[in-house]
């Protein structure tokens, strides 16, 4: 029985020595490999061994394996221990007392910008934040400034029509209404149709515009309170969690859009009479009704300038997390490298307490990189050194948006030009409704996007050695689950570096306290692992590197 080594029994400063390896040369029988030998060490991937593994990263203890958490740096420490045990060589350089060494950690950091006192102050009112306006962008004014506020209508500039005449708007706020002018028979003043032109809904072309004739800050107001509210819950999530990016040296550039309501448009302008104790704001409704009608049609707008006060304060989390990556070294081409990935992290905690194990998302994934990476080294101990070398690759934030994966093609450790492929595993321990019949499947996705012959390949070692059904129902470009843009492998194959995505497809459980280990089909994992297994072998064995020779979406 192969021993499941616990990752807490090892230092960090172990990370940083390199483990002690089997010297390794190439022979004839070894540019020959067999399939005999392919079966010999892809019997090593066990069921039982998996389940140690998924028992462990999976454990309530992990506490949902959140990126930058502590249970994430607790998992990344049992893979790094795992591979250093398994004579997996360390290939980040890492300093330790002063001293340049290697390490089997990608640091890196991602900055969650989340917000703080965020308002704007108009003419004796304030315009509160996610009830009389939101924002969307990136934009940061820690303490209360004051600008001048333009009103340019419909925010138009065509060659027919123009609502920047005699405006600057140069460092100054705007103010932008939604839709386009129409006469009084319901014709559009831009295509003399009743069809309205692309200003009518394109918010962004208007945006665009403002900001090339130098406006700093730029507001939209939204066509009624409705379509207001409606916005404000289809953004929900990032008005709670805020942006999530890397904690890069440079600033984000502002760039944000105001959306306001129309009765804030109206404050804004100052159609509105002065303010009293009553906490109501007092519209000048005659004069708001007449300006409406007069510039809806076309006939202009002349509103002076007013003051505006704006804070949007930003309440910033910095979280250090990392990629875990370890090398089987190859032998004759050991300068091409192929990937086999899958994601540790997963969404931690819920607010009620309850844990977010991610059994099989991605936890099972995870576990079959650990069975790969011993499947190989046992090989490599006996002499059969893969050919081309095998970077196996745990990647952290991809539940936040692909960040590792993202982090490592944009930081690269070994030039992506040599990089063959990435196989990439993610969540392989369930069935889905489609198969509930037939658990010997699996869902292969992109294994034909950028390479015929990575395609053709796995085909044939699923037939020669697993006899999987393999199912590419989410391969096709119009699935709307879109599945091929939502793991990690697309960072590579964004990349031009062919990619397989293995997959089982969703359950009820997915993103549920209720992933949990009890449910996994361990021999379904077993059999897809070795899968991989068989296709990473003659991916790194065969003579010809595979060629890209395909660029499908």
């Amino acid at each position: 029985m192969k021993k499941i080594f616990l990752a807490f029994l090892f230092p960090l400063t172990l990370f940083a020595q390199k483990p002690a390896k089997t010297k390794v040369t190439i022979s004839e029988a070894q540019t020959q490999v067999g399939a005999s030998k392919a079966e010999q060490y892809a019997a090593s991937i066990k069921a039982a061994d998996l389940q140690k593994h998924l028992r462990i990263i999976a454990a309530d203890s992990m506490q949902g394996r959140e990126t930058g958490t502590e249970g994430q740096k607790m998992a990344a420490n049992y893979i790094a221990t795992h591979f250093f045990m398994n004579g997996l060589q360390p290939v980040m350089n890492i300093k330790v007392d002063s001293v340049m060494t290697k390490g089997f950690y990608q640091p890196f950091q991602l900055i969650q910008r989340g917000w703080g006192e965020v308002y704007v102050r108009s003419n004796g009112y304030k315009i509160e934040w996610l009830k009389d306006f939101y924002l969307l962008g990136n934009l940061s004014i820690p303490d209360e400034i004051e600008a001048d506020l333009v009103f340019a209508g419909y925010g138009i500039e065509d060659e027919n029509y123009s609502d920047y005449k005699n405006l600057d708007l140069n460092g100054k706020a705007v103010l932008l209404f939604s839709g386009e002018p129409h006469d009084k028979k319901g014709k559009s003043l831009l295509t003399k149709t009743k069809k309205d032109s692309e200003w009518a809904n394109n918010w962004r072309k208007k945006v665009a515009v403002a900001r090339k004739k130098g406006a700093k800050y730029v507001f939209v107001v939204k066509e009624n309170k409705a379509s207001f509210k409606e916005s404000v819950g289809q953004y929900q999530q990032f008005f709670d969690e805020g942006i999530l990016t890397f904690n890069t040296q440079t600033p984000a550039q502002d760039n944000a859009t105001f959306f306001v309501t129309p009765e804030s448009a109206q404050v804004m302008l100052g159609f509105v009479k002065t303010p009293t104790n009553q906490t109501d704001i007092l519209f000048d409704e005659k004069a708001w009704k007449k300006m409406n009608k007069n510039f809806k049609k076309g006939k202009g707008h002349s509103i002076a300038t007013q003051k505006l006060n704006l804070k949007v304060k930003r309440n910033d989390e910095i979280l250090n997390t990392e990629n875990v990556l370890g090398l089987i070294e190859g032998t004759d081409k050991k300068d091409e490298i192929i990937v086999i990935s899958a994601h540790y992290d997963h969404i931690g905690v819920n607010a009620d307490g309850q844990i977010n194990n991610g059994a099989d998302d991605d936890g099972s994934g995870t576990s079959a990189v650990l069975e790969l990476a011993e499947a190989f080294n046992l090989a490599q101990i006996d002499g059969f050194a893969p050919r081309r070398s095998i970077l196996f690759m745990t990647v952290t934030g991809e539940e936040k948006g692909l960040f590792g994966s993202r982090y490592y093609t944009e930081n690269p450790v070994f030039s992506l030009k040599n990089t063959v492929a990435d196989l990439n595993i993610d969540m392989i321990g369930r069935l889905d409704k489609a198969h509930e019949n037939n658990p010997d499947y699996v869902y292969l996705i992109g294994s034909d996007k950028l390479s015929s012959q990575l395609h053709k390949l796995s085909e044939e070692a699923n037939k020669k050695y697993t006899k999987l059904a393999l199912d590419y129902t989410y391969n096709d470009t119009n699935d709307p689950n879109r599945f091929y843009y939502r793991s990690d492998h697309y960072n590579f194959a964004k990349n031009g570096i062919p990619v397989i995505f293995y997959f089982n497809g969703v359950h009820d459980d997915y993103h549920m306290p209720t992933d949990d280990v009890a449910k996994i089909n361990f021999q379904k994992m077993e059999k897809i692992t070795r899968l991989v297994f068989y296709t990473a072998w003659e991916l790194a064995n065969r003579d010809e590197r595979i060629k890209v020779d395909s660029n499908k979406k």
